[in-house]
């Protein structure tokens, strides 16, 4: 693949965010939309229509394994619903797909295991969908906290919320043990961010939410205890005005990331103090985080390179949040063997199964 300029990928499914994707692997210079599938009849055809009008040549499938039956992808993008997402990483990577699945890549630990097992076994690339990771602006709040402009970072706080409109009413139609609710829709990105700024394993966590009939939460809040006085607040739900922020504190000053999921044609914009009375708000300019992390991937895969955002991220990512929302559910702080061990009990998974459901995600 070293002698090929362009990544060809394909979709696994006309869900929503392929508003956003599908320009981004249209745009980047080393990618090429090849193909779109939906189990859902026309789905598939009228997402291309919507989306990237001005494509050509693009092969539609009505049938996913199809789509991953086709020599001519390269690697494929998943869009579904939250507990699909193990199961067709999966069918791809035995396919010989690389695979960039939308956050999160899993319910459990123990299906991120088998996805990088089998991703061993097949010699393929696979990421987990972060794509605000991409953002120039969070490299920025990195070089400052290196810089020793704060000095130790010592808290994070990460709260995401947004009101939920009733188009999307479907994302609380699921129970949190099937991947319904904030905390595997929005809360995963507050998780992850809040991980970023601590070079250690976390020690301890409490939560707690508040539930739909279905199950799911429809409001959460926490905090992990990363030992020695560090902490990380997070804050997610589905019924608050929008907010989209991190703020550091460290025992110098502070950073404050004041939009983590700035579209392309916002201004991103960070502001930082210090407590010898230094302060700043810098703007930064504007930049496409899908687009970013097409390239990125497409790159890993074209040079045979390690993408960013490792397997081993996920799992470490997807631990801690079992582990809230164990926290939850016996109301009590989930440390120790208990944090690094407990796998989500589910009456009903559906993940890592056959499944025939709306892939409108």
């Amino acid at each position: 693949m070293n002698d090929k300029t362009k990544l060809r990928w394909g979709i696994l499914g006309a869900a929503r965010i392929n508003e956003r994707l599908m320009p981004a692997i249209v745009g980047a210079s080393n990618a090429e939309l090849v193909a779109i599938a939906s189990r859902r009849a026309d789905a598939a055809a009228q997402t291309l229509e919507k989306y990237a009008p001005e494509q050509q040549n693009v092969r539609i499938y009505n049938d996913r394994e199809a789509l991953l039956s086709d020599p001519n992808i390269d690697a494929v993008y998943i869009p579904l619903a939250n507990y699909e997402h193990a199961e067709w990483a999966l069918r791809a990577i035995k396919q010989g797909k690389h695979v960039l699945c939308e956050k999160p890549m899993a319910l459990s630990v123990a299906a991120i295991e088998s996805i990088y097992i089998a991703a061993q076994e097949h010699n393929v690339k696979v990421m987990e969908g972060f794509m605000y990771r991409f953002h120039p602006q969070h490299a920025r709040v990195q070089e400052l906290i290196a810089s020793g402009l704060i000095g130790e970072v010592r808290s994070v706080r990460s709260s995401f919320s947004f009101m939920m409109r009733p188009a999307r009413m479907y994302r609380l139609a699921e129970s949190v043990e099937n991947g319904g609710g904030a905390m595997w829709d929005i809360g995963c990105y507050a998780i992850h961010c809040a991980r970023l700024f601590f070079n250690q394993q976390p020690v301890a966590v409490t939560s707690f939410s508040k539930h739909v009939a279905s199950g799911a939460d429809i409001s959460t809040s926490g905090i992990i205890d990363f030992g020695e006085g560090k902490f990380a607040h997070f804050d997610f739900s589905f019924e608050r005005a929008r907010r989209c922020e991190y703020e550091i504190i460290g025992t110098k000053g502070g950073i404050k990331c004041h939009n983590v999921w700035a579209m392309p044609t916002d201004t991103p914009i960070i502001s930082w103090w210090t407590e010898d009375g230094q302060q700043e708000q810098e703007q930064l300019a504007p930049a496409n985080h899908f687009l970013l992390e097409i390239e990125h991937f497409s790159q890993c895969v074209l040079d045979g390179k390690d993408p960013l955002l490792s397997l081993e991220d996920a799992k470490n990512n997807c631990q801690l949040i079992v582990a809230a929302l164990q926290s939850v559910q016996e109301q009590q702080v989930v440390k120790g063997n208990a944090l690094r061990m407990w796998t989500f009990k589910r009456k009903r998974s559906r993940e890592v199964q056959n499944v025939s459901d709306s892939d409108d995600y």
